[in-house]
């Protein structure tokens, strides 16, 4: 079921002009998670394609919900790799309808595990300028922005184009000489960093809930990086005295464990 949502979302406010109405479907306390936005070609190379997955499973394995327009290629891949309950979608049309029909599936799953955003009243189906609009949400979003794969003149350059704008940290993926022009001309004029390593990148974010952290159910829930209300709600004094030992850090109003 589509419905209106009321709370306002921060990191909108960086668009040029506020999204409202928006509609949603879907789980919004995703929207308090750290986000990381994905986007890249339609039609990714077989390396590409790995990298995007990789990628997006180990930042959802550190909490991060991921971010992307649902759209096939590297956006669709990102969705499935974070899972379906760690990822937003926005999308380009009116939520009752599931576009492109190719990923209908997909995007039943993040309506009902995840979440689904749109600008677009129900029955309105999606345009250029749609699109346009929905890469800017897309950006918005996330706290940096990630392009695996980009031609020059695309609409995932359009979308950096939105992240400069906005402050925002890019990443890129490195190809080689004559592959994803747009990206590798991002690195040569020292618009993005480059990405080496996965595991080095994610672990800007935190740590794996495996990872040698003592097991116990304060410390599994700091793993998904919730808000300090909710945390202390359950945990009391706790809280404080993990944050004075250094264990944990509170900033915006999110908790995580150093």
């Amino acid at each position: 079921m589509t419905s209106i949502l009321n709370q306002n979302i921060t990191a909108l406010e960086a668009m040029k002009k506020y999204p409202s109405p928006l509609f949603f479907r879907g789980n919004l306390s995703l929207l308090s998670r750290p986000k990381v936005s994905i986007v890249g070609t339609r039609r990714p190379s077989a390396y590409t394609r790995q990298f995007t997955y990789t990628m997006a499973k180990a930042l959802a394995k550190r909490g991060v919900c991921v971010v992307s327009g649902v759209a096939m290629g590297v956006d669709a891949i990102a969705h499935e790799g974070a899972g379906v309950e760690n990822t937003i979608a926005v999308v380009a049309n009116g939520l009752d309808i599931r576009y492109p029909a190719v990923n209908k599936n997909l995007i039943m799953g993040i309506e009902q595990h995840g979440l689904v955003l749109s600008q677009f009243k129900e029955g309105f189906r999606a345009t250029g300028w749609s699109f346009v609009v929905r890469n800017e949400v897309v950006v918005a979003l996330g706290e940096l922005l990630i392009v695996t794969e980009a031609d020059l003149k695309s609409g995932s350059m359009r979308s950096v184009a939105f992240a400069q704008k906005m402050g925002k940290e890019i990443f890129v993926l490195p190809h080689r000489i004559g592959e994803s022009l747009g990206t590798n001309r991002l690195l040569s004029e020292g618009e993005a960093k480059a990405i080496y390593d996965v595991e080095d990148f994610v672990s800007r974010f935190g740590k794996e809930a495996d990872d040698g952290i003592e097991k116990d159910a304060f410390f599994y829930a700091c793993q998904k990086f919730p808000t300090f209300d909710a945390i202390v709600a359950e945990f009391g004094d706790r809280v404080y005295e993990a944050e004075l030992e250094g264990m944990i850090t509170i900033h915006d109003g999110i908790v995580r464990l150093t």
